[in-house]
């Protein structure tokens, strides 16, 4: 062999090496050394909630969510809560019909069932409270009521919520488990209509919930019933498929879900099963 041969032998074989490991050839490699051909995408982030939405909600809870709404917009600045509180029944029927409502919030699970069933709900609802009945009598009980037999007495004044709206349908189960005979004055909307009528003197006794009494407290006495664990109302909420702002609908309820408790026990509602 020359001597040119024997002095190009380490270049050859340097080139041979280096064509087996990838490197040196200015392409890349497959290898754990590979040079990536570009950086990892980064994790997409969800638009930070912004606007207002209309929940419907069970009278009842007209104390309670408006703090929680509170404290929701407190923590998400740029959202706001807006409220329409009345019968569920009849908030009910207004949704099923249409209404541009976000949430709904009722006082019963039959209620809730008819919005359900009708497709008008965009999750399961979740039941966050329940309630029970109590004789709402106005301060000092002037009339001397003291259960529920005075509902069926003539000469009493008395007023309950109407038999197709929640606390109306619980009054009925609850006049049945008693064996009365209610005779009452009016059937009311709501149960803030019933309330107004003990607080002002116009009724002698209304048939309201436990919380409604504890709200009223100074204005009313409450004289607690043997059957209100046995006509107890739960309060279901879910988002609607009709909100205008989803993202925020779900997380109001949510929010309502995971972080109403202390609020609503509070507020002398009993927590859920």
């Amino acid at each position: 062999m020359t001597a040119r041969a024997l002095a190009a032998l380490p270049v050859a074989l340097l080139l041979v090496l280096t064509g087996c490991t990838g490197q040196g050839t200015g392409r890349q490699g497959t290898g754990p050394s590979a040079t990536p051909s570009s950086a990892a995408p980064r994790a997409s982030t969800a638009p930070p909630l912004t606007g207002s939405i209309t929940v419907d909600a069970a009278a009842s809870l007209n104390r309670v969510l408006p703090e929680l709404a509170t404290q929701f917009e407190r923590q998400y600045p740029g959202t706001s809560i807006d409220f329409s509180f009345g019968g569920s029944s009849a908030l009910a029927a207004q949704i099923v019909s249409g209404a541009p409502v976000d949430v709904f919030a009722a006082a019963s699970t039959t209620t809730m069932r008819t919005v359900v069933d009708a497709g008008r709900t965009a999750a399961d609802p979740v039941v966050i409270a329940r309630n029970r009945l109590e004789i709402a009598v106005p301060a000092g009980n002037p009339a001397g009521i003291t259960g529920l037999a005075d509902f069926a007495d003539a000469k009493r004044t008395v007023v309950v919520c109407a038999k197709e709206v929640p606390c109306g349908a619980a009054a009925q189960k609850a006049f049945r488990l008693a064996g009365v005979a209610a005779e009452p004055d009016s059937y009311e909307p709501d149960v803030t209509a019933v309330l107004t009528k003990v607080r002002t003197g116009e009724a002698d006794a209304g048939l309201v919930y436990a919380t409604d009494v504890e709200a009223a407290a100074g204005q009313v006495e409450g004289i607690a019933i043997p059957q209100a664990d046995e006509a107890l109302t739960s309060y279901p909420i879910a988002p609607l498929t009709e909100s205008r702002n989803a993202a925020l609908a779900e997380a109001w309820t949510d929010f309502v879900v995971s972080n109403g408790g202390d609020a609503l026990q509070a507020a002398g509602f009993l927590a859920p099963r």
